[in-house]
C-alpha cells in the first residue's frame, strides 16, 4: 500500500508542525524552484542538501561563517588587532566577497527573488555583507556613527549557521510547536515574580533597599532564576523565608521549560519521518519524503528525488 505522501488526495498530518515547515519558513520560504537549466543546477546546490555538491556548498559556507566570526571576536582584541591588521582586514573582504557571491546566486536561482531578500534568511545574507561595504562609504576621522557599530554587525553571520544545520530546523519546530505551553509557563512565573517580590516589598520596605516594587520584583526574578546579584539581600526574617521559597521555586522551574521542548522533540522524533529538501515545482512545499511520488499539499506531481 503507498503512503500518504504518494497520494494527492491525502494530506494525514498534514496540520502538525514538522521540521520541514521550520525549514522551509527560515531557508527558502516557498520563492520557487526553477524548472530546467542552470537555475535550476544552482537551486538544487544552494537549497537542496541531499547532493554531494549541495553538502560541499554548505560545508564552506560553514567554514567561511565560523572563520568569520572568528575574525570579528580577534578583531575586538585591541593587542591582536593591531598586530595583525593586514591579515584580519584581507580575510574579512575574502570572506565579503565569498558571501556577496552567494547572496547574489541566492537571488539568480529563485523564481521570486524579492520573496528570498525580504525572507529571514535573505536579511541575514543582507546583513553579512552590508557592514563592511559601508566602512567604506563611512570614514572612521568624520563619521557620526562609530564605525565599530558597523564592524560589529558582522557578528549577525553566526545566524546564518542555523540555515545549514538540520538540527537547528528541528529544535526551532520544536520551540513553535510548544510557544503555547512555553508562553504560559512565563506568564506564571511573571506572576510568581510579581506576587512574591510585593510581598518582600512590604515586608522589607525602602529602608532597606527595596524601594518600590518593580525593584522588588526585580530582586524575585534575579532570586528565582538563582543568579543572586546580591546588590539588595533581606533583612527580616519574613523576607528571609520569602527569600528561599523563591530560590525554592527558582530550582523547581528550571527544568520545565526543558521537559516541554525535549518531550515536543519526542514526539517528533518518533512520529514523523526524516524530512528531505524535496521541493513541488507546483506549490514551492519542501520537505517532502524520498518515495513520495506526489506533493502532499496540492498534490501535484514530484520531480526525482536527488541524492548522491
Amino acid at each position: 500500500m503507498s503512503s500518504a505522501s504518494e497520494r494527492p488526495e491525502a494530506r494525514v498530518g498534514a496540520d502538525v508542525a514538522t521540521p520541514r515547515d521550520w525549514g522551509a519558513a527560515w531557508d527558502a520560504e516557498r520563492f520557487g524552484k526553477p524548472e530546467t537549466g542552470w537555475r535550476s543546477r544552482l537551486y538544487v546546490i544552494i537549497f537542496e542538501a541531499d547532493t554531494r555538491a549541495g553538502r560541499r556548498f554548505d560545508l564552506a559556507l560553514l567554514v567561511a561563517i565560523l572563520a568569520s566570526v572568528a575574525v570579528v571576536i580577534l578583531d575586538s582584541v585591541e593587542n591582536i588587532s593591531a598586530s595583525h591588521a593586514f591579515l584580519f582586514d584581507a580575510l574579512e573582504w575574502m570572506i565579503t566577497i565569498l558571501f556577496t557571491l552567494e547572496y547574489i546566486a541566492r537571488l539568480s536561482c529563485v523564481r521570486r527573488p524579492l520573496r528570498y531578500a525580504t525572507s529571514f534568511f535573505g536579511i541575514v545574507d543582507l546583513l553579512a555583507v552590508l557592514p563592511a561595504y559601508l566602512t567604506l562609504l563611512v570614514p572612521e576621522a568624520h563619521a557620526l556613527l562609530d564605525v565599530r557599530i558597523l564592524r560589529l554587525l558582522r557578528i549577525f553571520r553566526v545566524l546564518k549557521l542555523a540555515a545549514y544545520v538540520g538540527e537547528y530546523r528541528a529544535l526551532g519546530a520544536a520551540l513553535v510547536a510548544s510557544r503555547r505551553k512555553i508562553l504560559i509557563f512565563l506568564s506564571v512565573v511573571l506572576m510568581i515574580a510579581l506576587v512574591m517580590g510585593t510581598l518582600l516589598y512590604v515586608a522589607e520596605g525602602p529602608e532597606r533597599g527595596y524601594t518600590s516594587i518593580p525593584v522588588a520584583v526585580y530582586w524575585a526574578i534575579v532570586t528565582m532564576t538563582t543568579v543572586g546579584y546580591g546588590d539588595i539581600t533581606p533583612q527580616s526574617g519574613l523576607g528571609r523565608l520569602i527569600a528561599s521559597v523563591m530560590m525554592l521555586v527558582g530550582w523547581g522551574i528550571l527544568a520545565v521549560p526543558t521537559g516541554i521542548v525535549s518531550a515536543e522533540m519526542t514526539a517528533r522524533r518518533l512520529n514523523l519521518r526524516t524530512p528531505t529538501t524535496r521541493t513541488c515545482r507546483e506549490c514551492l512545499s519542501e520537505g517532502h519524503e524520498a518515495d513520495a511520488r506526489f506533493c502532499k499539499d496540492c498534490g501535484a506531481a514530484l520531480p526525482p528525488y536527488q541524492r548522491d
